[in-house]
């Protein structure tokens, strides 16, 4: 129910409340504008991501492509439906053939953002650590979202049904992110998941 997903959202900070608050943030800036890029390894949601960001399913007109392979090859522009100062970027994955790490900031453009959004579907990476402290260089600010958290309860219910406690190990999640981001120079690191 919707009671459930906001108590979910309260509880956990999942994606629905990183869009609000994203949301909120935007709107008190109305007249500026703003350019947000959503980086990350290739595979871990990213131009889904932006799509739930913009209200477009995966086959909408105008949504970013999504696939099982490499498909986000440059960055590209998607324009926020009702706020028309913000500009969502979703940008090619980092660590892929095509972009390896000692070459991806200047390949994207990195510094031409405002804004940044580290999507992980997996385990903290060094990749992860790359960003976070080259945005963080930049004197910008990002926030961490770990996508695909269902596929890692899901395991963990099979792998341990006896035990398996939700809130339990979203809460390893959580801690593991922000100590990793700390680590890596962030302060005061923003986990969703």
């Amino acid at each position: 129910t919707e009671a459930m997903v906001r108590e979910a959202a309260a509880r956990t900070g999942n994606l629905p409340e990183i869009a609000a608050k994203l949301k909120k943030s935007l709107e008190s800036s109305e007249n500026t504008p703003l350019h947000i890029a959503v980086t990350g390894n290739s595979g871990s949601g990213k131009s889904s991501f932006v799509n739930a960001i913009l209200g477009l399913g995966d086959e909408d007109e105008g949504a970013a492509e999504t696939g099982v392979v490499e498909t986000t090859m440059e960055p590209k522009a998607y324009p926020h439906p009702v706020l028309p100062n913000v500009t969502m970027w979703d940008l090619p994955g980092i660590g892929t053939p095509n972009f390896q790490p000692d070459k991806y900031l200047k390949q994207v453009k990195f510094n031409n953002f405002d804004f940044f959004i580290i999507i992980a579907s997996e385990r903290f990476t060094s990749h992860h650590t790359s960003l976070a402290q080259e945005i963080h260089k930049m004197g910008k600010r990002f926030y961490y979202v770990r996508s695909k958290v269902d596929a890692d309860l899901y395991a963990a219910q099979i792998r341990r049904p006896s035990t398996y406690n939700e809130e339990q190990i979203l809460q390893v999640i959580r801690e593991n992110c922000i100590k990793n981001l700390r680590e890596a120079g962030e302060a005061s690191p923003r986990v969703f998941l």
